[in-house]
């Protein structure tokens, strides 16, 4: 500490009279004082004095206070007026003014209150001694500033790492912390990746900190790769219930419920989007990955009519060929879910071909399907798809009971064929009506039947009567939709 704050002895020492000789004169006197640089005042004023005491008194007065005004230009330009500033018995340095110590002072306890949440209360033992020191000797108050911080026991200088401006952790290694953070990010790396950074603001900093803060990397590793509960979307497809939907995303009803307050589950629509959990670590790993890979470009169609065919109704007469692209691009992923890809460059390395296509114009029938159902009829939902509790058990319900007033008409959802028109056990009267492409519906519970197996009906025709035929408990429609034999939930198909 001495060396830094204190300037050692002038490399330009005073200059040694000569054995057996005395120095006199003004002259040699000046000399001496000019040389001077480095000295303490102290040592300028008993120079001064000896070569006084051997001037001759018949010398002119005016060469006394010449000599005394050139020591006097010496001392106020090289010198200035300072303190000695000791701490507990430790000589710390010099200042020009007790005010500036005393600042420093005031802002380490400033600071260190900052630092540990309460009044810290800073009262070193100081003491100064005046002394004249060289003008370019005074050290930055700083230092003074960094000796008190290192006397605070609670306070600890280290590397402190932050998230969002939240403390972390801090280690007096600042390589223990990159090695925290290189975990983190290191399972989302590949060979592609490019750059990578954190989606959260994360910084590693060297500061005074309480001496109490958190410096077990474990304990770090673990707050900084817990789980945090977010949201996210998902659309709905053919055949999802609630009930699945929920399962998938490890949640309950109740928990999808939540989240989706102006949801129906019993109404889901294909392509409706659901709200669902999504686990977020408490820091995420954004990646860039440069990669190349071949694209199929999809072929181009030509249309011919078709008189023959049905409108609606499609064939292809030639099969194009796709063509292939090279593609290159940056993708952003973030957690290892891609967010962003931007595509860089693409090489055609084949065109594809046309692909041929009769499109019919014939009217179709009204009994033909038309791709899209209707509510056989209109009435509150008393059971749902899915597992219910009826007569006294859990049981699997295959269809939606709609509940309308004995006698009330039942419309066919879509043309087709009817397949079956009869009794059949829990069902009590049933329809059953195929569209095509594997896809039939269920008619169940009802009073009378107004077709046949082997007729064909369209969309909106009255097939039956409403009732409480085989297991029922009251006048309802059980509407059924079976895609290659397995119930799926009539929600998804219903507008």
């Amino acid at each position: 500490m001495d060396e830094i704050l204190r300037k050692p002895r002038s490399e330009h020492p005073l200059p040694k009279p000569e054995a057996g000789k005395k120095p006199s004169g003004l002259i040699p006197a000046l000399e001496d004082a000019a040389v001077l640089t480095g000295r303490q005042a102290g040592r300028v004023l008993h120079r001064a004095e000896d070569v006084l005491s051997k001037l001759k008194f018949g010398r002119a007065p005016f060469l006394v206070l010449s000599l005394l005004t050139g020591l006097f230009f010496v001392l106020t330009t090289l010198y200035s007026p300072s303190y000695i500033v000791t701490v507990d018995g430790v000589e710390l340095g010099v200042i020009h003014e007790k005010t500036e110590f005393e600042g420093a002072v005031d802002r380490v306890a400033a600071r260190a209150s900052q630092i540990l949440g309460y009044n810290y209360l800073l009262e070193p033992a100081v003491e100064y001694t005046f002394a004249l020191t060289e003008k370019d000797q005074f050290p930055p108050v700083s230092n003074f500033e960094n000796y008190l911080f290192d006397q605070i026991g609670e306070v600890m200088k280290t590397y402190v790492l932050r998230v969002n401006g939240q403390i972390m952790g801090a280690s007096v290694n600042q390589a223990d912390l990159t090695e925290i953070l290189d975990r983190i990010s290191a399972p989302y790396l590949t060979e592609n990746t490019t750059s990578h950074s954190f989606v959260e603001d994360v910084e590693i900093t060297h500061e005074y900190t309480a001496a109490d803060i958190v410096q077990d990397m474990d304990a770090v590793y673990a707050a900084l790769t817990v789980n945090t509960n977010g949201e996210t979307t998902y659309e709905v497809v053919q055949g999802d219930t609630f009930m699945a939907i929920a399962y998938r995303n490890d949640m309950s009803m109740s928990e999808l419920e939540a989240l989706n307050p102006g949801v129906t589950p019993e109404m889901l629509m294909i392509g409706q989007l659901i709200n669902v959990r999504e686990i977020i670590p408490f820091l995420s790993v954004s990646t860039v990955e440069n990669i190349t890979y071949t694209e199929e470009v999809p072929c181009p169609v030509e249309d011919q009519e078709d008189p023959d065919m049905y409108t609606g109704d499609t064939k292809i007469l030639v099969q194009g060929v796709p063509g292939q692209n090279e593609v290159n691009a940056d993708v952003i992923y973030v957690n290892g879910v891609e967010r962003e890809r931007t595509v860089l460059s693409t090489v055609v390395l084949s065109e594809p071909t046309t692909t041929v296509r009769a499109v019919g114009t014939k009217e179709r029938p009204k009994t033909m399907p038309t791709g899209s159902f209707a509510w056989p009829v209109s009435g509150r939902i008393t059971s749902n798809f899915g597992y219910r509790y009826i007569f006294g058990s859990t049981s699997y319900h295959s269809g939606l009971d709609i509940a309308v007033p004995y006698g009330t008409s039942i419309r066919a959802a879509d043309g087709g064929t009817v397949t079956f028109a009869g009794y059949k056990g829990s069902y009590g009267n049933l329809v059953t009506i195929s569209h095509g492409n594997g896809m039939v519906t269920y008619y169940g519970h009802n009073s009378q039947l107004l077709v046949s197996a082997g007729d064909k009906v369209y969309k909106g025709q009255v097939i039956a009567k409403a009732g409480s035929t085989g297991r029922s408990t009251g006048s309802h429609c059980h509407f059924e939709v079976r895609i290659n034999g397995t119930a799926v939930n009539p929600r998804a198909y219903l507008p």
